[in-house]
């Protein structure tokens, strides 16, 4: 990995849990009822169960059952019945969502040391990016038990696209697929970290750095830790170049990895490539912009801000068998014919089965 630059960010903010949601109200036997002190009548909901009501007799006196002689009033198990499961849905989210905004405003909620809000990510950035993974790039997920359940995990994976949106559909898949819902904390350029907006969301979305200290603290922790070793040469290669594998550097992952005794998941991702095909690079504007390249596709920038919008292609993303360092003695991490054969080794197994994805793929979009 290459030498990165720390941002500095403010992470001695001391946060608690969130407040306890409000008590829901229940009418039992004994609650209020009418001003003659008479139950009121339970009026029936469409798929409740009401319980069975007593008659009244000629002088509009309510029947007496045989058991006890007296009146029958429903229960607070019959009042629960008689709830909608949906109101009660609703409810809950209304009540999550209000303590949620008063977290915020407040700032009673948590970050770790690089930024991190597991609350914000859960619940507004998760949700906003899981309908364009489920219902626009219908992603496809194979091999997620190749992801441990606990302990930290180096997860490689090819890189593609124009614009980082595998990363993001990456992280939405571990999470969403995983038995244990575990989180991806994903390593980024510094570009990543010097655009405004971006790197706020960035930051508490997990991501951080891509620099060996950090992805070893990380690993050390028990995170499963994504990197991309191609980088802007993969994300920015040109369409006629799409799923051939570039360099994957000095093999720095491999090094961070055995430091941490923790398994590499090599992952292959299809489907990215052909989102923004790319078939030109303004270089000179992407020199004055400070970008690394400035795509130039068949919808973008012709149609304007219409074609920066991804074409809907259908996305696998496949986890092959981890890789084992736990075995290695401590100096293996120096040793730089070790790292140049496994990090061959990852990159040959990620080409592999790309070729095999690609082939078992019946069209780009479907």
């Amino acid at each position: 990995m290459a030498d990165a630059k720390v941002i500095p960010f403010d992470d001695d903010r001391s946060r608690s849990g969130g407040g306890a949601r409000p008590a829901r109200r229940r009418t039992g036997a004994g609650g209020s009822g009418r001003g003659d002190g008479s139950a009121a009548p339970v009026s029936a909901l469409p798929g409740a169960q009401v319980p069975e009501q007593p008659g009244l007799l000629s002088d509009g006196s309510p029947e007496t059952g045989a058991a006890d002689g007296g009146s029958r009033e429903p229960g607070p198990d019959a009042v629960e019945a008689d709830r909608s499961p949906a109101a009660g849905g609703w409810e809950r989210r209304i009540a999550g969502g209000l303590a949620f905004l008063r977290r915020r405003v407040t700032g009673d909620y948590d970050v770790d040391e690089f930024g991190y809000d597991r609350e914000l990510t859960d619940q507004v950035l998760m949700s906003a990016l899981r309908p364009l993974a489920d219902k626009y790039f219908r992603v496809e997920v194979k091999g997620i038990e190749n992801i441990p359940s606990d302990g930290g995990a180096l997860i490689v994976a090819n890189h593609s696209g124009t614009l980082p949106l595998d990363g993001l559909m990456l992280q939405v898949a571990v999470h969403d697929n995983h038995p244990a819902e575990r989180h991806l904390r994903l390593l980024a350029a510094d570009l990543v970290f010097h655009l405004p907006v971006v790197n706020e969301l960035a930051r508490k979305a997990g991501h951080t750095l891509a620099c060996a200290e950090d992805a070893q603290r990380l690993l050390e922790t028990g995170e499963i830790v994504g990197v991309m070793p191609e980088g802007f040469k993969g994300i920015g290669k040109p369409f006629g170049e799409r799923y051939k594998l570039q360099r994957f550097g000095r093999g720095g992952f491999v090094s961070t990895a055995l430091r941490a005794g923790t398994p590499i998941v090599p992952c292959s991702i299809v489907g990215a490539e052909e989102i923004y095909p790319m078939i030109g690079n303004a270089k000179t504007l992407a020199r004055l912009l400070g970008f690394p390249y400035f795509p130039i596709t068949p919808t973008f920038p012709w149609l304007g801000p219409l074609g920066a919008l991804p074409l809907p292609t259908k996305w696998t993303i496949q986890f092959g068998e981890p890789i084992p360092t736990d075995g290695y003695p401590p100096e293996a991490a120096e040793d730089p014919m070790l790292m140049f054969n496994l990090t061959d080794q990852v990159r040959e197994q990620i080409q592999h089965t790309l070729y095999k994805l690609l082939v078992q793929r019946r069209s780009v979009f479907f």
